[in-house]
């Protein structure tokens, strides 16, 4: 019967399979026996003449010797029985038996004792020294590790760009998927799926993943049994969650770890605490653990803490105090200040790429333009924010700003940013400011010219559609299909409305005076 080996206490280095030693036509190695499996590693080489070489072994060995230690009548015995099965039991990768002075040939007992324990035995040519073998398992380690730290490297490189688009939480993950070759999921405080990304791993897996999650949530976290508990890399029993990093308080009595691990269906799990105690968790699932796996994951969990984190303009408790304050009927004005300003803009924001954005999306947007008071409204991001932030175009979005208002006049200014964003798509203007009046408007008393646009816009005054149409239409030179493109209508829409505008204000929509004159009443209405 084989020898189940124990887990080797493995270095913090890259294993180099042995299918790459072999593969070396300086060393001359041949495997005779054992299993031939390509995901065989090793992660050292130790040369050893000892009779029971398990004392000095740590597990992961290509053990090398040359027999010295093997007396005249080993195979006739148990000898090679009894030394193969301390090796695999110490938990050695694969023996190298060398060829001269020693012996001429490697023993037939030997061959046949590796076949039994399944340990792979190599044929080291007498050209090929052990120092040789030696440096040639540190070279190959070396160069696998330059390998993972470029991975490594790239993969950071590109997580952080998917962070600064517009969907960064999605984008992370995809990124994510796409270089642990599985899959990546975003979980809320309660459990369920905020976005998720790459190929889905099975309904087992599924659910162990989601589980997982619950093992790292704050205040959700079952108590793992104590036999569960190992490093966050640490391999664990199928079905047994391993935890591990620094642990919280998840209630009374309860330590809740920041990672934890589990294998499920052969599929690698992982979960990773976000933030400061906010409930998020990332979840990535992947069908093969490789170099470096953990640390591109622990690099896309930062991201997402801080895409997930509640970013403050004040402290969490003021601006609680001014929603209760507004729910109960004060005023905007008194509020404000609880808010971080006295004067404010409101922007608005679509992203340039299909789709609408999610609720992490918007809240990226309002930390890029310095405000957490971000709201997600029918495919629209609305931002508050304070006056003395000036707002900036941003990569991958399509902004509409208003101009700075006091309080008491943020639905006007909202209107003003729609109105700013629905330019901004139609001329395909990375960001349109809403206009001060002009010089010439503010010649006609206010009240006068109120009552004027009342007068002259009346008979389409109470269609709002007819209205706006109009205003976007004449904001636009008069082009249907930028107009279309403003409203999300047709361009026949638009003529139709247009021409309904013409004929029951009884004039020439092609006269530029008619349309002057339209347009400073529309401004006034």
């Amino acid at each position: 019967m084989p020898v189940s080996p124990p887990d080797p206490a493995v270095p913090p280095t890259p294993p180099v399979p042995l299918a790459a030693l072999l593969a070396r036509e300086d060393l001359g190695l041949r495997q005779i026996a054992g299993p031939s499996d390509p995901s065989l590693v090793v992660h050292w080489a130790h040369t050893s003449e000892m009779a029971d070489p398990y004392p000095y072994l740590l597990g992961g060995e290509l053990l090398l010797t040359a027999g010295v230690h093997v007396p005249e009548a080993a195979g006739s015995g148990t000898y090679f029985d009894d030394y193969v099965s301390r090796v695999v039991a110490a938990g050695g990768a694969a023996l190298g038996f060398g060829l001269a002075p020693v012996h001429d040939f490697v023993p037939r007992a030997l061959v046949a004792a590796c076949e039994r324990y399944g340990l792979p035995l190599l044929e080291v040519p007498p050209r090929t020294t052990f120092s040789g073998v030696a440096r040639a398992v540190w070279q190959l380690m070396a160069q696998a590790r330059h390998a993972e730290l470029r991975r490594v490297t790239e993969a950071q490189q590109s997580l952080a760009a998917a962070a600064s688009r517009p969907d960064p939480a999605s984008s992370v993950l995809r990124q994510l998927a796409q270089r642990v070759g599985g899959r990546a999921v975003l979980y809320g405080p309660d459990g369920t799926e905020i976005a998720s990304a790459g190929r889905d791993q099975g309904g087992r897996a599924r659910t162990a993943l989601a589980g997982l999650a619950a093992v790292v949530r704050p205040d959700t976290a079952p108590r793992a049994p104590e036999a569960g508990i190992a490093g966050a890399d640490a391999p664990t029993p199928t079905g047994t969650p391993a935890a591990a990093g620094p642990a919280g308080t998840g209630g009374v009595g309860r330590a809740v770890p920041s990672s934890a691990t589990d294998t499920v269906d052969g599929n690698h799990l992982a979960a990773y605490a976000l933030g400061a105690g906010q409930g998020f968790v990332l979840g990535v699932a992947s069908p093969r653990r490789e170099p470096g796996d953990h640390t591109i994951a622990s690099v896309a969990a930062v991201l997402l803490s801080l895409l997930t984190g509640e970013h403050r303009s004040g402290t969490g408790a003021a601006r609680s105090s001014a929603l209760v304050r507004l729910l109960l009927g004060a005023a905007p004005e008194t509020v404000a200040p609880l808010l971080g300003g006295e004067r404010w803009r409101v922007a608005h924001g679509r992203p340039e790429a299909a789709g609408a954005p999610d609720a992490v999306a918007a809240s990226a947007l309002g930390a890029a333009l310095g405000s957490p008071l971000a709201d997600l409204t029918e495919g629209v991001v609305r931002v508050l924010v304070p006056a003395e932030r000036e707002v900036a175009a941003q990569a991958g979005w399509t902004l509409g700003v208003s101009a700075v208002v006091e309080p008491a006049e943020w639905a006007a200014a909202d209107v003003q940013a729609a109105r700013a964003l629905a330019r901004a798509r139609a001329t395909r203007t990375a960001l349109v400011r809403h206009g001060a009046p002009s010089a010439l408007a503010d010649l006609v008393p206010r009240d006068e010219a109120e009552a004027h646009a009342r007068a002259l816009l009346g008979p389409v005054a109470a269609a709002p559609a007819l209205t706006e149409t109009l205003r976007t239409w004449l904001s636009l030179h008069g082009s249907w299909d930028r107009t279309a493109v403003a409203l999300a209508v047709h361009r026949n829409t638009v003529r139709q409305r247009i021409a309904r505008c013409a004929a029951l204000l009884d004039t020439d929509l092609d006269d530029p005076d008619v349309r002057m004159e339209l347009w400073f009443a529309l401004k006034r209405l």
